[in-house]
């Protein structure tokens, strides 16, 4: 029997406006064998494809935990997983076949390799393996490929190759940071460049920075340059990474899983390579999440220690700027560019993990927690601070989140009222709950925060607290539209984690580490914080470096 190579009736050519509802019948002959029922079945994902019909597409992919489905994001494993992507991503973009190889592998497997073409441009490639059973053929191994886009705005507002050069003058000989690119969170003033604070209602009223903020001029003096103007969650008022309006920058280290906000965008460059530097901010673990959601350092520096001149602020008595970097060599070289002479230097500290906070940990943090604990004891004394009472610390998150409301407020209130119809939902939210407070909460909180200073410096004393950085691993996408229960389940515990540092002003140092891997997946970023006296960063960085084996 002779089996067709192009689909069996005519249909209507893809539309240029979202999905469209079949592929084009003037398809190519395809080069190889004739297979019964393979093509049918490969024109029929095709169509289902195009008109984004996912029942369909779910029947023409293999059962079971094996079936693989990759792309330049990442490699998906198993039908489950690759049926909820396709339930998230709002359809394929519209495209043509335009090039068809088919080949055998064996009695009961095929290769179907096509070549695409988008309808907003470009070529791409689909490579497919088929496998035949008692109901007929499935995609067993799919691969896809697109060509990129010339800027992905999820991850960049400008960027340039560099955008500025390092303005270290040339007879002052070599820079500490000659060489090194910066992705600059967008709420930290480049000279020249609207500030945009991931909104495209505050960007619009924008007028050009007049100078550098103080902390990028102070490292483009010491020799590094800037990339580009990275992404950031509306307003830096997230933890998450999903901004409504430009999107949720890639996490290579976790594909299909958020990024980690508000400092997502430097994050996801420097972990993707188009960066070497992160130069973020840190307000309620906006440096430290994006480090554990992709495995990068992080240094979230002691408050007031950089400069936060030309800074868009969010909460003023939290807010810091703060560093990424794939090394913790990196990490400490621009943090020697940045920070004062150390007022800390750590001789042979004690780490103290903190009781109390393993109920916030989802399973493999915890585990990762307690390896890592094991693993360290070996070449530094632990020794576990005071538990925390869970009423002590759920007051102390409320006092942290009471006190970063009243002063995102007094700073963005005025603004806030006049475009709230432009805000994010979940951000607006978080306004409209700031709107509601009153000085005497605040007054109210900033007592909690005063005995909750001494109590954590009672827990430090001569010591390093370790904390965990998240509560969990990053969410998978398709889990965590802003504002769902599962984002702000994982804010609400991280938050708990991040506002011990943040109510002291005490510097943080976010060590990558990874998950234990499963049966049904591989291990996954996470971390760790070291939590030290103030002025300690730099020790801190050498501290976590040698107990990860890095640089003495």
């Amino acid at each position: 029997m002779s089996i067709p190579s192009t689909p069996p009736a005519p249909v209507p050519a893809p539309s240029t406006d979202g999905p469209a509802a079949a592929p084009s019948t003037d398809g190519p002959v395809a080069h190889g064998p004739e297979i019964p029922g393979l093509l049918e079945a490969f024109w029929a994902y095709e169509t289902a494809l195009m008109a984004d019909d996912l029942p369909m597409l779910d029947t023409l992919f293999a059962p079971g935990p094996d079936t693989l489905r990759g792309d330049a994001v990442g490699l998906l494993r198993g039908h489950d997983a690759i049926s909820a992507f396709r339930g998230g991503r709002g359809g394929a973009p519209a495209r043509r076949i335009v090039a068809l190889e088919v080949r055998a592998l064996g009695a009961e497997h095929a290769a179907v390799v096509a070549t695409t073409e988008l309808l907003r441009g470009g070529r791409g490639q689909q490579t497919q393996v088929w496998r035949r059973g008692e109901d007929g053929w499935k995609v067993a191994v799919a691969h896809v490929a697109v060509a990129a886009p010339a800027l992905d705005r999820r991850i960049w507002r400008v960027v340039g190759d560099p955008l500025l050069p390092s303005s270290r003058p040339p007879g002052e000989g070599p820079g500490s940071l000659d060489g090194e690119s910066i992705a600059v969170k967008d709420v930290i003033a480049v000279e020249g460049q609207r500030l945009g604070g991931g909104s495209p209602a505050l960007l619009d009223r924008a007028r050009p920075a007049p100078r550098h903020a103080a902390a990028l001029q102070t490292l483009l003096a010491a020799g590094a340059e800037v990339r580009g103007i990275a992404a950031t969650d509306e307003l830096a008022y997230s933890l998450a990474g999903t901004n409504h309006h430009y999107g949720t920058p890639p996490n290579p280290r976790a594909p299909h899983r958020i990024s980690g906000g508000s400092s997502s965008g430097p994050a996801s460059a420097v972990s993707l390579g188009h960066a070497s530097i992160g130069l973020g901010t840190d307000t309620g673990g906006s440096i430290r999440v994006p480090a554990a959601f992709q495995g990068l350092w992080g240094l979230r520096p002691t408050y007031g220690a950089v400069s936060r001149e030309g800074v868009l602020p969010l909460a003023p008595s939290f807010d810091t700027v703060g560093l990424l970097t794939r090394d913790p060599a990196l990490l400490a070289r621009a943090a020697t560019v940045l920070l004062p002479e150390p007022a800390s230097v750590l001789e042979d500290p004690v780490l103290r993990p903190v009781p109390g906070l393993e109920h916030l940990l989802d399973g493999e943090v915890a585990g990762t927690l307690d390896s890592t604990l094991r693993r360290w004891s070996a070449a530094a004394r632990l020794e576990a601070a005071a538990p925390l009472a869970p009423e002590e610390l759920e007051s102390w998150a409320e006092a942290f989140r009471v006190l970063q409301a009243r002063e995102a407020w007094a700073a963005h209130g005025g603004w806030v009222r006049a475009h709230r119809e432009a805000l994010a939902p979940d951000v607006g939210a978080r306004f409209d709950a700031a709107a509601s407070l009153t000085p005497a909460d605040e007054e109210a909180a900033r007592a909690v925060r005063t005995r909750a200073v001494d109590a954590i410096s009672a827990r430090l004393a001569d010591g390093v607290l370790v904390v965990p950085a998240a509560s969990s691993v990053a969410p998978l996408l398709h889990e965590a539209a802003a504002g769902s229960p599962v984002l702000e389940g994982h804010r609400a515990r991280t938050l708990r984690l991040t506002c011990l540092a943040g109510l002291a002003g005490l510097p943080a140092v976010a060590v990558p580490l990874s998950t234990a891997p499963t049966p049904g997946g591989p291990a996954l970023p996470t971390a760790l914080t070291l939590v030290g006296p103030p002025g300690s960063d730099l020790a801190l960085i050498r501290l976590a470096a040698r107990l990860e084996g890095g640089f003495a």
